[in-house]
């Protein structure tokens, strides 16, 4: 493609992605509002307020794909992930709409899901049970997509991202992770596919102890290849293991659901 968006170019996954998306397309637009490194070869950044609708709007014309990492990605207090994950998507999509309708990659997250136990497999259909404020924006999310869909035929797939990280470090991850190169080729299976819709993605990888069903994809072409069962030794031989009691392993969305409603200060 010509041009690829990319949002929340200045975070963590953000900046693995600048590296291993650069090849997908004759730009990529990198947009954060954390400051960004110097534009490289081929590439554009721009620094922009997700909820700053004019912004948005600057930011998405002339693209071809948006791969959305973008707004809030922890607990916050409701005032911050109001801004960006509620009107910052929004303003995302009524850009999108406004120019051609660029296919989306929209982060989701397994927080939308997160008071499911562990003992449950579920598959793209099961109701959401989201663990915090962060959860239920990212439900927002979804259902803003669908509608958009629905209404005007905006194609996004809704990646419920598990534990993007370099490696597994503890026993939740081992059902959650989501290895770097398995996200970049379900990037790219999203935008080389005919016809998308508007699917929800269980973002992990094909760990032995996963517990989400994406049989649903095979339309897509994208087979995970990596396995966190490869690091359970690690992981046994270098971290406790947690009490039975512990959130961290009877809750899908582990630690989240002990997090308090936070207050603005």
């Amino acid at each position: 493609m010509k041009r690829l968006l990319v949002t929340g170019a200045a975070g963590q996954l953000g900046r693995v992605m600048r590296e291993r998306l650069a090849p997908m397309a004759e730009i990529l637009r990198l947009a954060d509002l954390s400051p960004l490194d110097a534009a490289g070869p081929n590439e554009e950044c721009v620094q922009c307020d997700l909820a700053d609708a004019d912004a948005v709007n600057a930011m998405v014309a002339g693209c071809d794909g948006i791969v959305h990492l973008g707004g809030i990605s922890v607990e916050k207090p409701f005032e911050q992930i109001l801004q960006g994950n509620i009107i910052g998507l929004y303003n995302l999509y009524e850009a999108a709409r406004a120019h051609g309708q660029p296919r989306i990659v929209f982060a989701s997250s397994n927080h939308t899901i997160g008071y499911y136990p562990q003992t449950e497999r579920l598959g793209p259909g099961v109701p959401v049970r989201p663990d915090g404020l962060y959860g239920v924006s990212k439900c927002f999310g979804e259902n803003l997509a669908r509608m958009y869909f629905d209404k005007f035929g905006q194609e996004t797939a809704l990646v419920r991202i598990g534990s993007c990280t370099p490696v597994p470090n503890n026993y939740r991850m081992l059902s959650t992770w989501f290895s770097y190169d398995d996200f970049v080729s379900l990037i790219e299976a999203v935008f080389r596919a005919p016809v998308l819709g508007c699917p929800v993605v269980w973002g992990a990888s094909a760990n032995e102890a996963g517990w989400w069903d994406n049989s649903h994809l095979g339309f897509l072409g994208w087979k995970p290849k990596d396995n966190a069962e490869a690091f359970r030794q690690h992981i046994a031989e270098t971290t406790p293991k947690p009490d039975p009691t512990d959130a961290l392993v009877r809750f899908q969305g582990g630690t989240f659901v002990d997090n308090p409603i936070l207050k603005q200060s």
